[in-house]
């Protein structure tokens, strides 16, 4: 089947782009591993409108349900290759080895966690070392967890930590965490919760298979050393969308896909929005995303109906 916009992500900007695309007529169809997206890890979202306090999974699953009342498959793959033939149309490869073809496209990949790149990391993942606290968190009832970052995502992973732990320390390696003020001021208020400012993790160490320490760059209470359970990671991420650079489509020095207001990229029929977008540097939201998403589907439309 020839489709006409392929959408390549299925987060908030996937799944708000493929509502608008079925309700303008054009048929679509969303890939994406990651059905819901990073927000899926979200342990509460208290600024998308109209859905105070829920969690990120249940905003994902509603985003999707509504996609596919629309008659919209979601397909939960990985895209490992794209095309651009002679027609004019793109060949969409999936790691599965499937292939779909399209008059348009719009990516939106979204980010990929970072990681520490510390010794022990990669050894004990899964082991105790996890990049989800909303996946995880259950995992930890009444043990001790460290939990790197001081971002939004970060803040609000600790107090979700901290309905399951008996102790969170939460390492930041500034002096000042970089959350929005109400969920700083949870931080603070939070027994549960302390803060370890103007540090990094180097090692995690463990024993018997699961992780048993880490260790600082600099003393905390006089040693480099801190026993925990668990340690979570949260310091952010890098964009998603290497498959596209055999178009030729152009991305800024940090790897976000260069879009205009518009959410067009530099090849013709190729349009991109979310996170995976140098436009979601202002502010890297759910909220926004769909906005994006939205912008990303009335511009296709607008393409298709001109050719």
């Amino acid at each position: 089947m020839l489709y006409d916009t392929l959408i390549i992500g299925a987060g908030p900007a996937g799944l708000t782009a493929s509502i608008y695309a079925s309700r303008y007529k054009r048929s679509n169809l969303v890939i994406g591993k990651m059905v819901g997206g990073t927000i899926t890890w979200a342990g509460k979202v208290d600024n998308f409108p109209s859905q105070p306090g829920i969690s990120g999974l249940e905003l994902g699953q509603k985003m999707a349900a509504q996609v596919k009342s629309l008659g919209v498959e979601i397909l939960a793959e990985n895209v490992s290759g794209v095309k651009k033939e002679a027609e004019g149309e793109f060949r969409v490869t999936t790691d599965s080895g499937n292939e779909f073809q399209a008059k348009s496209l719009i990516v939106t990949t979204g980010t990929e966690r970072k990681k520490l790149n510390i010794p022990g990391e990669y050894e004990y993942l899964g082991k105790g070392v996890s990049y989800c606290t909303t996946c995880d968190a259950p995992f930890f009832k009444d043990k001790t967890v460290v939990l790197v970052g001081g971002s939004n995502a970060a803040c609000s992973g600790a107090i979700h930590l901290s309905h399951f732990a008996k102790k969170v320390y939460l390492v930041y390696r500034k002096f000042e965490l970089r959350a929005e003020p109400v969920w700083v001021e949870e931080i603070k208020g939070n027994p549960k919760i302390e803060v370890i400012y103007d540090t990094n993790l180097v090692k995690i160490v463990g024993e018997s298979g699961r992780v048993k320490e880490v260790e600082f760059d600099k003393p905390y209470n006089n040693k480099t050393i801190l026993e925990t359970d668990g340690v979570f990671v949260e310091i952010g991420g890098v964009p998603s969308a290497g498959f596209l650079k055999p178009l030729g489509v152009d991305f800024d020095e940090n790897g976000y896909i260069r879009v205009n207001e518009k959410m067009e990229t530099n090849i013709e029929g190729v349009f991109a929005a979310g996170d995976v977008t140098t436009k979601s540097l202002i502010l890297p939201q759910a909220i926004i995303a769909c906005a994006a998403g939205a912008t990303a589907a009335n511009s296709t439309f607008e393409f298709l109906k001109s050719k």
